[in-house]
């Protein structure tokens, strides 16, 4: 655990049960959810400064995170429009749940939460290289709490939505214990996504996002938004979970 973080557990923060973790859970799923885990704060130790949860809530003590899931269908047309709106659009409903989870939390289980935005607004942006980070990387949250594993082009990877999951986050002062980590779902011999990124912004463990960017967004001649390329997901062989490979 990073050190600077041990003042913050205090004895008097609630604690949730197994049992009343599992309640969580189910409520969260019927929330809207597709999947939901936990991390206790020990597991974010290495988190790059200023991106470790109590740089935002020093009081944190536990990460909810939970994912909802695109349908397969978006991914068998073209990415422009249909995929496009629904890809931006899914963030809405994903930061509806968050600020639901923190109300419940603050109301039920007598605790203080903080929701993140699933998407923006965010802080940091090197304009030189086209590079932002979100306050927090939803994708690193949800490994901790066991949701997925990283691919290699650092995508999420879950076991039943494959690639399909835009997340979010809940930091709380409620203490709950953390889910078991996800055995990793990568193909150990697969670099299709690396080989078939057709702006080269790919490589093993990371992307350029400035390469990604210029190819991978922009907007039709009435101003509306579109995602000109989602090839590295729609060609992964565990873009729909585990079960189609």
């Amino acid at each position: 655990m990073n050190e600077e973080y041990n003042g913050n557990r205090d004895a008097s923060n609630p604690v949730l049960s197994n049992v009343s973790k599992e309640q969580l859970r189910q409520i969260i799923l019927d929330y809207g959810a597709h999947v939901c885990g936990f991390a206790d704060i020990d597991r974010f130790g290495d988190a790059p400064k200023g991106f470790h949860p109590c740089d935002i809530y020093s009081e944190c003590q536990s990460v909810v995170v939970f994912g909802v899931a695109l349908p397969k269908g978006l991914y068998k047309v073209d990415s422009r429009f249909i995929y496009g709106h629904f890809n931006y659009d899914i963030c809405n409903k994903v930061n509806e749940i968050a600020y639901k989870i923190a109300i419940l939390i603050e109301r039920e289980y007598g605790g203080t939460s903080v929701p993140i935005p699933a998407d923006g607004p965010y802080e940091y942006w090197d304009a030189e290289n086209l590079e932002g980070r979100g306050l927090l990387s939803m994708k690193h949250m949800a490994v901790q709490a066991g949701i997925g594993t990283m691919g290699k082009n650092t995508l999420f990877i879950n076991e039943i939505y494959g690639n399909r999951l835009t997340l979010g986050c809940v930091l709380t002062n409620v203490k709950v214990n953390s889910d078991t980590y996800a055995e990793p779902l990568c193909l150990p011999n697969c670099n299709e996504c690396i080989e078939s990124c057709p702006s080269e912004a790919l490589h093993i463990g990371g992307v350029t996002q400035k390469k990604c960017r210029m190819n991978a967004y922009g907007s039709s001649v009435r101003g509306y938004d579109t995602v000109e390329c989602n090839r590295c997901r729609t060609i992964c062989p565990m873009r729909f979970g585990a079960s189609v490979v």
